[in-house]
């Protein structure tokens, strides 16, 4: 019933004021999705997985380099050639034997029933002789005919080939020629074998002894082997008379001048080698009284013979060739056999 004209007021309805209330939310968040909408296309990314959204903030600043596809590579297992070790060299050894002229033709024999690979050829003897045809003054040498031809022959053969010459051991030249020799207050001096020496002060001496190993050398030989290449250092030397061919404190330096003389001699044969016979006190660094020293020999030698004593063994000196003077040959290392020509002519 209406009262003054009114209907009386029930009050607001609640139904009404939250409906009102969704609608207004639902109108504001369809206006945020339709701005997040525009606000997100460049981002949005679709696949078969799903939409995503990347957002530049959450990328890295460097441009994203394309994915290499993904490529199986076979494992292939390489196995090492086995390194072969390395060849050593064939260790250089020097064994020699001596054989005579008359033993020429059945050399390579005589070498391979003694182990050698040398074969050694006295070509001037301690008697003063020598074994081919020499252009020296001296009537030493030998009067066979063709025996250069002989000897070049055989040197030019496949055989390493040494020459023996006892230098200045000399029992011919000091019997003809008083002053090229070794005196005592007798006259010449002889050793403990009764052999004459030349003296290695002598100028006149020493040129023969260049000019026979020049000769030798002219001949063909692989090698020279030079024994008794000093002054006197076995019998009485306290004996010999010291005077213009013999004094002590020149035997050094006159040795050195010896071999300064010779190798200007040998200088047309580069490839010769040159071998001294010395005594193992040289080679320890004493004084036998030779005048030979072992930086003479280091520096003018390529190799050295010695005799060694029962028990001894040869010293390992660096750049110089040490050859044991044997008497017999053995299976290893290096070694010579000299045959010794004493030469007792002496009258």
């Amino acid at each position: 019933m209406r009262r003054g004209g009114y209907d009386p007021y029930h009050g607001r309805s609640r139904g009404r004021t939250a409906l009102k209330i969704l609608i207004v939310i639902l109108l504001i968040a369809l206006a945020l999705s339709v701005a997040a909408l525009f606000l997100l296309e460049p981002y949005i990314r679709y696949s078969s997985d799903g939409v995503r959204v990347e957002l530049p903030f959450f990328q890295s600043t460097g441009e994203a380099e394309p994915e290499e596809p993904t490529v199986s590579v076979p494992i292939q297992v390489v196995t090492p050639e086995p390194t072969p070790s390395p060849t050593p060299e064939p260790e250089e050894t020097f064994r020699g034997v001596t054989i005579s002229l008359e033993e020429l033709e059945g050399a390579k024999d005589l070498l391979e029933e003694a182990g050698a690979d040398a074969a050694i050829l006295p070509v001037k003897t301690e008697a003063g002789s020598l074994n081919y045809q020499s252009q020296t003054a001296w009537g030493t040498s030998s009067t066979q005919a063709g025996v250069n031809e002989t000897i070049a022959a055989f040197t030019g053969g496949e055989l390493y080939t040494a020459a023996y010459l006892s230098c200045f051991r000399d029992n011919a030249l000091p019997r003809i020629d008083r002053s090229l020799s070794i005196h005592s207050n007798s006259g010449n001096w002889w050793d403990d074998e009764q052999v004459r020496w030349l003296s290695p002060l002598s100028a006149q001496a020493r040129a023969y002894v260049v000019q026979v190993c020049a000769e030798t050398a002219a001949l063909g030989f692989d090698e020279l082997i030079l024994d008794s290449c000093s002054f006197p250092d076995r019998g009485t030397v306290s004996a010999i008379k010291s005077d213009s061919n013999y004094a002590p404190d020149a035997r050094t330096q006159t040795m050195e001048t010896f071999f300064q003389e010779l190798e200007t001699a040998l200088k047309d044969y580069p490839e010769l080698k040159l071998s001294v016979v010395t005594s193992l006190e040289v080679l320890r660094g004493e004084d036998d009284g030779s005048g030979l020293t072992l930086d003479l020999l280091k520096q003018y030698a390529d190799r050295v013979l010695v005799a060694l004593p029962e028990g001894e063994t040869a010293p390992d000196l660096e750049g110089l060739e040490v050859v044991p003077v044997v008497t017999a040959g053995a299976e290893t290392g290096s070694w010579a056999i000299l045959e010794q020509k004493t030469g007792k002519t002496a009258e």
